[in-house]
């Protein structure tokens, strides 16, 4: 694997704590709640520490699973506030639409959700107006993006198909995005529901018979938890994909086009620590992605017997040999 660009993270020891870290009440060790821990969340975990926050000594976490089916996510955040927690930490769409529908009055910090107005989770990005407040995994264009890009590999791209989640409120975004794009793309659009593990197979042998020519996906927490059957699926039927996350591209997908996860993740603990100090969700605006990432995996392109031009990989911010 070779890196074409570098980002340093610092992610050093709390040797000089924040003034405003070591300002918190003493005996008052604040709880935040966090659902669907996994590794994507060590980079929030290690902000914090960055932020002064040493687990044990002035925070603590406190976890719960949903696996991203909205019945099971919904215990999950009422497992939390019952406990209860300070403030719940969410990553997505279903999992703070769960917290959102669990609590009213703890704060809410959501991680790289889909369209959080539109979802009904914020008045607006600039005035949240509720319990709720984070980012955005959302920038201008996207979505349109990530096909621009998949077809300026393979020209005579016509169709494309998009797995979506009905359960996912965000995914009315992408679906209006991606049919605002398509036209002017020269793309038709193949819509691939699916809402529960039992709908897979069906939808994905109904996707088949539409022929499409690549495939696209979001980062639906449902959706990914079978991630690797879908790529195996791409890789057996020899149809490319570009992905929302770089973790698809690592997994075998053949390109990722998105906002960096790791710095949405980062930037989230900076929300704990400003509402942790007396500030409002309502009076902190949702933030839009800063910085974008484009993933290549040259092993599965060859695999695909899909030539990548030099000038292509140059643009990219990793090449996976």
């Amino acid at each position: 694997m070779s890196t074409r660009r570098d980002f340093i993270t610092l992610l050093g020891g709390a040797a000089a704590w924040p003034a405003a870290a070591r300002a918190q009440q003493p005996g008052k060790i604040p709880r935040v709640g966090i659902i669907d821990d996994s590794s994507k969340w060590n980079a929030f975990r290690h902000a914090l520490h960055d932020l002064g926050y040493l687990e044990g000594q002035n925070i603590a976490f406190e976890y719960a699973h949903g696996e991203g089916m909205p019945e099971q996510l919904a215990e999950a955040a009422s497992q939390l506030v019952r406990r209860p927690v300070d403030l719940v930490a969410v990553y997505g769409t279903a999992a703070s639409f769960a917290a959102w529908r669990a609590t009213k009055t703890i704060p809410i910090v959501m991680i790289s959700v889909g369209d959080p107005v539109r979802a009904g989770l914020v008045m607006t990005l600039a005035r949240p107006g509720g319990n709720v407040t984070g980012n955005t995994i959302l920038g201008p264009d996207v979505s349109a993006k990530r096909i621009e890009l998949l077809k300026e590999l393979i020209p005579g791209l016509s169709r494309i198909a998009f797995l979506w989640n009905p359960n996912n409120a965000s995914h009315a975004a992408y679906i209006q995005d991606l049919k605002v794009a398509a036209p002017a793309l020269r793309i038709d659009l193949i819509l691939v529901a699916v809402g529960n593990v039992g709908e897979f197979d069906s939808a994905f042998a109904t996707m088949m018979e539409a022929r499409p020519d690549a495939f696209t996906m979001s980062g639906d927490p449902l959706h990914q938890l079978h991630v690797e059957w879908i790529i195996h699926f791409m890789a057996k039927n020899r149809l490319p994909g570009v992905y929302q996350l770089s973790e698809n591209v690592h997994a075998g997908g053949l390109m990722s086009y998105g906002a960096s996860q790791p710095d949405l993740f980062r930037r989230g603990a900076g929300y704990v620590q400003k509402i942790l100090h007396g500030t409002k969700p309502a009076d902190l605006p949702v933030e839009q992605p800063t910085k974008f990432e484009l993933v290549i995996n040259l092993s599965t392109a060859k695999a695909l017997g899909l030539p990548i031009p030099e000038a292509f990989l140059l643009r990219a911010d990793e090449v996976i040999e």
